[in-house]
Formats: structure tokens, sequence, C-alpha cells
């Protein structure tokens, strides 16, 4: 029995050495507050068929814990906000949820952190006396199942507690949240945590009255004369993203405080908003989510930390179209629950977007009719003779199992081959291009830097139309699930 135990122990403390050291990751959240919100499964067949690492959810939901099971997924399961004054208050209430809500799935849920509560201090102030009791209460529980090493504890806070954030160099926290932040770091410190940020460079464009300009929120390169420089450092800001992380460093180090790293858990944009929210668009938040992409995978830190990479959780999986508020709170999401992209992108951290694809892409319009589709993906196949291969059951490319997805990958084998010969991205209206390569995990389209086959005409596997019409549009799970590599190093302690 001990040796079990023993075994068990090498087996997380080997797991979180191992994403220690295996550089920056890009993940996502997972919100709930959706009308139809695919199944558990269904769900993690999306996040495996984009290959993302690291999830972050804002509960524990059982079922959701259940299906991440053995998928290699690093997992982020929060406590709610509901649950903060509870746990605080009572360290029984903290060893429970413990109990029921973490070791209870690992090690076959890989959970490696838990967010208690979200933006505790800006939000739900009346809860932040017992914030830190809270944390302190579960990580003593943590402590008690040998659970310490595998788990991290801490708090996600919005940039609003600090209220000035540039210059960078001169940042520092709302004094008001003193003491509390003060303990929060304390104890970040002393249990070898990080920082848990919320940056939103979206709400620091639009609500800074002009004074950045777009192209800083967004990555893009700015003209010499209009360079955003720290005038303290002069350290150059190519992002308004970056400063965000850099301000938050200058002021945990106003607190006499070192060596914490920050983890962003949340960052986005929202593709669509009111009359009023004129930058919530596709475009903005297509190369707002790329360029972040691109930025994370670089493995570099902030003008201040560059040898600290910024690992960052992308808001959102889906949109949640059930939250109150403007048009584009409802409205962040990468993908329909359908599977299909909100618009085109990269999330897998295996395959390193670039940014400047070798070529223009064709792919299915977000809003496009799904019997268009349909109809267009069936003469891909078929008259079009587009390579429909990969798009096939068990094949790489069949994950996501959406019209949206296969049509895109037909749409643009078509395009690749044809377009020299007058070939077009159409499609009876179903189809865009872009120059964002829409290739992700194991699945390359045709005419990516990383594709086998760069465009030419070369022949092409033609599918029937009855089989091509036969698919589902159901999402599948797939049965390749992902290793853990430190579980080969147990196989040789044992």
């Amino acid at each position: 029995m001990m040796h079990k135990k023993w075994i068990g122990g090498v087996l997380l403390l080997l797991i979180g050495m191992f994403t220690s050291v295996l550089g920056a990751f890009i993940g996502i959240n997972i919100g709930t507050d959706v009308s139809d919100l695919p199944s558990e499964t269904d769900t993690v067949a999306l996040l495996k068929a984009h290959q993302i690492s690291h999830v972050r959810l804002y509960n524990a939901d059982t079922h959701m814990l259940k299906a991440l099971s053995n998928s290699g997924i690093e997992v982020m399961v929060g406590v709610t906000n509901e649950e903060i004054l509870g746990i605080g208050q009572s360290p029984s209430t903290a060893a429970a949820w413990i109990n029921k809500n973490v070791a209870a799935y690992l090690p076959s849920t890989n959970i490696t952190a838990i967010a208690v509560g979200s933006e505790v201090l800006t939000s739900i102030p009346h809860a932040a006396p017992v914030l830190v009791s809270a944390m302190n209460s579960l990580h003593k529980a943590l402590v008690a199942s040998n659970l310490n090493y595998q788990v991290k504890v801490s708090t996600p806070q919005s940039m609003d507690v600090i209220p000035k954030p540039f210059p960078p160099s001169t940042a520092g926290f709302n004094l008001s949240w003193g003491p509390t932040i003060y303990q929060i770091l304390q104890f970040i410190k002393n249990t070898n945590s990080y920082y848990m940020l919320n940056a939103y460079p979206y709400y620091g464009y639009t609500e800074g009255n002009g004074i950045f300009p777009l192209d800083y929120a967004l990555f893009r390169p700015l003209p010499s004369v209009k360079q955003i420089v720290d005038p303290n450092t002069l350290f150059h800001y190519t992002s308004m993203f970056d400063a965000m992380v850099d301000a938050t460093y200058y002021s945990i180090e106003a607190f006499n405080f070192s060596g914490i790293s920050i983890v962003v858990t949340e960052s986005g944009w929202p593709w669509f908003g009111g009359s009023n929210e004129p930058d919530a668009n596709t475009g903005n938040a297509q190369t707002y989510t790329n360029n972040l992409i691109r930025r994370v995978l670089n493995d570099s830190g902030p003008p201040s930390q560059p040898k600290l990479p910024i690992n960052t959780y992308i808001y959102e999986l889906f949109n949640e179209d059930e939250r109150p508020g403007p048009v584009s709170v409802k409205n962040w999401g990468v993908l329909f629950t359908n599977g299909s992209s909100v618009y085109p992108l990269s999330l897998s951290t295996s395959n390193q977007i670039t940014g400047n694809s070798s070529g223009v892409f064709c792919v299915a319009k977000a809003d496009a009719d799904p019997d268009k589709l349909q109809d267009g993906l069936n003469w891909a196949c078929g008259q079009g003779q587009a390579n429909c291969t990969p798009i096939q059951e068990g094949q790489r490319c069949y994950l996501p199992n959406t019209i949206a997805n296969h049509a895109s990958y037909a749409f643009n084998d078509y395009y690749q081959k044809m377009q020299s010969v007058g070939g077009t991205c159409d499609f009876d209206d179903t189809a865009m291009t872009t120059s964002v390569d829409p290739s992700y995990g194991s699945c390359k389209f045709t005419g990516s830097s990383n594709s086998s086959t760069i465009g030419g005409l070369t022949p092409a596997a033609i599918a029937p139309s009855s089989a091509v019409g036969g698919w589902s549009s159901n999402l599948q799970v797939s049965n390749l699930q992902y290793l853990i590599p430190a579980a080969f190093l147990v196989l040789l302690l044992l």
C-alpha cells in the first residue's frame, strides 16, 4: 500500500516537473453561461482536436472533470465566488472541498491549479477579508493529502487593482487593498505558486480615451514616431499586453517581493458588440487572438523580465450568450458550440503560427448557411476533385466533426489546386480567403508551410457525394489519448 502511495506521489511530482520545463503554453477558459453547451465529452473532443494542453474551469464540475480523465490536459479548477466565504471561515469546509473536487480525480484528471474566486477584490470586495484564509485552508488541505507539489493555489485579479498601469515602472497596487494584496503575495511566495492576472487590452483601449492606438492593443507594429516607451527605464513596449504584465511585475516589486511569476488567466477580444461597441468585431478579435498566441509561444517575457514566459489562458472557448451585460460580453468565444471556428485561428500549441503563412487559404465563413455548406462540401469532394480523405472518420482532420471544419478543409484543398487555372473561393458565398493558416495539430491544410502538398495540380481522391452527404455533424470523441512523458519514468521506477 505504501509502495503504491509512493509511486503515485512520484508520478504527480514528475508531472509537475515536466510541465514546468516545457516552455510557455496557451490554455483556454471554459465558461458555462451557454444556452446550448456541448456535452462534456464533446467539449473534450474539441480540446483534443485543437491540441489544447491547458484549460481553466470556473468551477469543479464533476462531469467535466470525469470527461477530462486520462486526456493529459492540465486542468485549473475554480472555487466560485459564492464558495469563498464558507471556505474562508471553515478549514473543514476547505478540506471537504479538496477531497471532493481535487483528490477524488487525481491523478487520472491532471489537476494542477486552483483559482480561488474570480477578481474577488474588485467584484465581491465583501469577501476580501477571508480570501487569504480560504487560500491558506485549501493549501493546508492539499498538504494533508500530499498534493501540494502537484496543485498550486492562487487567486485571479483584474488590472483594476493597479490604478495607473502606465508607465509600468511606476505602477503600484491600489493601497486600499494593500494589506490583502501583501498577504496574497506572501502566500504565493511561501507556497511557490504564481500571481494570476486577468489582462484585457480590449478594455485598456476602449476605456483609455484614445491615449493609446488600436494597433498597440492588437500587437501590431507601430511607426517609429509612435513607439510606446517607459520614460524611466526606456523600455519599448510593442503591445499593451506586455505593458500590463510588466506593470504587474513592478507592482509586485513595489511590495518588496521577487521571484514571483505571473500567469495570465484571462485575455481575449470580443468578436461582436452593440452599436456603441465598434471595436468588438471579427477582424480585431482574429488579429488579437492570433497575435496573442504567437506572442506567448515565443517563450519570452515582458521587457523587465525577458526570460520569464507569459503562460496565458485565452478567454474563452465558447460564447456565453446567457451572460448579462453589453452585447460584447456575450461574444468572446473562439468556437461556436457546433465546433466551428468563429474566425480562423490556430489554437494548437504544437503548431506555432508565424503570422506570415506561405499563402492565402480558403475557409468556410462562420455565419454560412449549413445547407449551403453541405452542398459546397459535396461538390468540392465530388466534381471539384478535392482530396477529402483527411476528413474521413479516423483520419487526421476528421475532428472536430462539423460541416464547417470539413468544408474548410475541402474548400481550401480545391482552391489551392485550382486557383492557378481559375478556381475561386466562393462556394455560393459560403467561403472566404484568409492569410491565417487554419491548420491545427496534425491536421495540415493544403498550402500550409508545414503541409506535404503545397498547391499544384496533384491527383485528388474523389469522394462519392452520397458518402460525403452522410457525414455526421455531431462531435465524436477521439480514442487517441495524450501520453504524459513522466509516466514512462514512473514505469522505470517500478
